[in-house]
């Protein structure tokens, strides 16, 4: 009985209603969809001007680091803030990541980056749906994908700094798309099965972390798509 204590719903095959974990899940996909509307935004607002380019070239490194300090407040500290601030971390992460991803609208063709966004919306989409309907418990597969994202992360590393290969590039790339679709499954299995709002003790700073995990992996596997599909100008 004490091991299951801090078990979660997933893990402890519990099911929530159906309409609790679809109230789950729309308040998640509610805020993932208004922060890549605000990054869409804010990119698109950038990449227009260039004095703001300028700007965004000369504080690229700060905005990165300020990112990651972002996504780890929001993820580790959840239960210590309000809901509210949760979500005003989350949308300043989002308005962050519009700044950085500006660039991909002046680095590559219009065409190719609507090629790889729709390619992404499709897969996640899919995936997002398998994990939404599927009765077939996923949480097994969720720390393989954890070691395959730390894997790529390692991977990526090595090319850049060591090997320089286009050829190993495309394979990571590839690899991300699948490590990240599955992602996307294995997090909306958890949203609907209530294992976020669990973890935080609360529906709306539930939603807010569920938006952040699924706003990420998007973010993700758009970009790996565009690194296989993208034409630079």
């Amino acid at each position: 009985m004490n091991q299951n204590r801090y078990a979660l719903p997933s893990q402890l095959g519990v099911r929530p209603a159906a309409q609790l974990s679809v109230g789950f899940l729309s308040q998640s996909f509610v805020w993932m969809f208004a922060g890549l509307l605000l990054t869409a935004a804010v990119a698109w607002l950038v990449q227009s001007n260039a004095r703001l380019v300028e700007m965004a070239a000369s504080l690229y490194l700060p905005v990165v680091i300020g990112q990651f300090a972002l996504v780890i407040v929001i993820s580790a500290a959840i239960n210590r803030l309000s809901a509210l601030t949760a979500l005003l971390l989350f949308f300043i992460y989002a308005a962050t990541m519009g700044v950085t991803l500006s660039f991909i609208f002046i680095a590559y063709q219009f065409g190719s980056i609507a090629t790889a966004f729709l390619s992404a919306s499709a897969m996640f989409g899919g995936a997002a749906l398998y994990g939404a309907v599927t009765k077939r418990s996923l949480a097994s597969i969720g720390g393989f994908l954890v070691m395959g994202l730390i894997g790529i992360i390692a991977a990526s590393f090595l090319n850049l700094l060591i090997f320089k290969s286009s050829t190993f590039d495309l394979g990571i790339s590839i690899a991300g798309v699948l490590v990240f679709v599955g992602l996307t499954a294995w997090n909306v299995q958890r949203i609907a099965r209530g294992d976020f709002a669990a973890m935080t003790g609360s529906m709306e700073k539930g939603a807010v972390l569920a938006a952040l995990n699924l706003y990420l992996d998007f973010i993700n596997l758009f970009l790996f798509m565009l690194r296989i599909l993208g034409r630079r100008d």
